[in-house]
């Protein structure tokens, strides 16, 4: 004799008119523009802040090209 194993189908959630996950979408996208803004503002002068850590150089304004030969 066959063994019968009956398994209910699973219980689907309840679908609500209007309820396509555009609200969802709407909110990441403000989301994901409020982390690129974030990015802007703070990340890309951070980088820039680490650029231009350059040692300075301190040319001077005149230079004394004049050359004193010894005497023979």
């Amino acid at each position: 004799m066959a063994t019968i194993i009956n398994n209910p189908q699973p219980i689907q959630p309840v679908q609500q008119p209007g309820n396509n996950g555009g609200s969802n979408f709407l909110l990441g996208v403000i989301l994901i523009i409020i982390v690129l803004t974030a990015v802007f503002y703070y990340g890309l002068p951070y980088l820039r802040s680490g650029i231009s850590s350059a040692p300075q150089v301190n040319v001077p304004s005149q230079i004394n090209v004049n050359v004193k030969q010894p005497q023979k």
